[in-house]
């Protein structure tokens, strides 16, 4: 016991001591990738400057989405009524060890429904339990709000699960539409996700530091002023301007109409959830909870804040994304895996060659269109199940983001916390559930 303790408090060490920032890390990214793809592919320097220079805008849309996932999630948390609920569900929590287990638990289930919805109520729940729970440590409590994630590519939100399971999808000619039930509702995949949802919240509360070692942080700072006081007018400076500002009505008109939508949507695509109406939602759900434009609007201008990271990082991840798609360094990797497989290890490798490419590829969707061809031509002549195969790479896409900052990025906003702060426990996490799934991939 002593001894693993001392392991989990080397990790937090080394990631404080030598992480560097998110930021930092995505460039010395870009020039691993570059090196690689000029020793494993045989392009040239030119080509793969131009890789990275053509793929730099690719992930512009899904930017501006993960912006609002970030904005958009916290100006809802920061609203009255939402503090309350949030506020009521983390007095259910008694002690710092029982918080770590209540967030974790709440993370993956929010997780497994929708990952985007997962990821912002993971920290901001995560945040209300640290004003409420003395003698927390805040780093492992975002930590564990986080590591819910690990679930998403098996849950009901999963990219891969869901594109093969749609008609015309780009792989259909050869493996067919395959359905949920083979996927995400498969024996092996429930008994995966089961698994992680008992071990996970039973991990993170191990991870607990002694006193000496925890950190806290003031429940003053986390709070969000601008959100919570009514805005203030002078009596002088009334305007028809400020009247509107400050009108419930038009909050309330305008809010409507996004509920009707919202209904409309619901009632024609069920509970598919994606992320822009995860967003859709968020966004007028905010606007009535903050009753008032300009409540809404201080609120807003305090959430875009956090922001940064996700504007200026998810552009050098597009570039290492044209860099090891089109230079073929993503196959090569995918086929060095493949080469060293056999009829019991192939899902397993195939998992971790998923988890190796999604570290420079951290987007489920592109991933997928670069893997897929190789692992199901491997899977065929080994006679193994394509929808094993596809949810063996889905696993491994989400497995490793445990170390990737690319999506940690939002709660970590949220939380006001850099990556070092929680990767040393989120190494921990990510041995611990790389064993979990891997004998899942092999044995069920």
């Amino acid at each position: 016991m002593t001894r693993l303790k001392g392991i989990i408090n080397f990790s937090n060490h080394i990631m404080q001591r030598y992480l560097p920032d998110p930021y930092l890390f995505v460039v010395l990214l870009t020039f691993v990738v570059f090196i690689l793809g000029l020793i494993f592919t045989g392009s040239s320097p030119i080509e793969m400057v131009q890789f990275w220079g053509e793929g730099f805008w690719e992930l512009l849309d899904f930017s501006m989405q993960m912006v609002l996932v970030l904005v958009t999630g916290h100006v809802l948390a920061s609203s009255p009524l939402f503090k309350k609920i949030l506020g009521g569900l983390a007095t259910t929590a008694k002690s710092p060890g029982s918080a770590i287990i209540i967030v974790t638990v709440v993370s993956i289930i929010a997780s497994w429904i929708n990952w985007g919805f997962g990821l912002v109520i993971g920290a901001l729940f995560a945040k209300e339990l640290a004003k409420r729970v003395k003698d927390v440590d805040y780093r492992l409590l975002i930590a564990s709000a986080y590591s819910g994630f690990l679930v998403w590519h098996g849950g009901i939100s999963g990219s891969i699960p869901l594109s093969i399971a749609t008609d015309k999808h780009p792989f259909e000619s050869q493996m067919g539409i395959i359905s949920t039930s083979e996927t995400i509702f498969s024996t092996y995949n429930i008994a995966i996700v089961l698994a992680l949802f008992i071990i996970l919240p039973l991990l993170n509360r191990f991870m607990m530091p002694s006193k000496d070692k925890t950190i806290t942080v003031d429940p003053a700072i986390l709070d969000d002023a601008t959100s919570m006081h009514a805005a203030s007018i002078e009596k002088d400076s009334i305007t028809p301007a400020t009247r509107l500002e400050n009108s419930f009505i038009v909050s309330l008109i305008i809010g409507i109409l996004g509920l009707i939508f919202i209904s409309y949507y619901i009632i024609t695509h069920g509970f598919q959830l994606n992320l822009n109406i995860v967003n859709f939602t968020f966004l007028f759900l905010g606007i009535l909870c903050h009753w008032t434009p300009k409540r809404f609007l201080d609120a807003v201008a305090n959430a875009v804040k956090g922001a940064a990271g996700i504007i200026i990082q998810f552009p050098f991840y597009a570039g290492i994304m044209g860099m090891m798609t089109a230079s073929g360094l993503a196959a090569v990797m995918s086929e060095a895996f493949v080469s060293i497989s056999n009829d019991f290890t192939f899902y397993c490798f195939a998992f971790l060659s998923g988890g190796l490419v999604n570290f420079f590829v951290p987007s489920g969707g592109g991933q997928w269109a670069v893997q897929a061809p190789i692992m199901l031509d491997a899977a065929q002549s080994m006679g193994a199940s394509l929808s094993k195969t596809a949810m063996a790479i889905a696993w491994g896409d989400a497995w490793t983001n445990m170390i990737q900052p690319f999506w940690a990025l939002p709660a970590l906003a949220i939380a006001g916390l850099k990556a070092k702060d929680i990767m040393g426990f989120c190494v921990i996490i990510l041995i611990v559930s790389g064993v979990i799934i891997s004998l899942g991939m092999l044995f069920l």
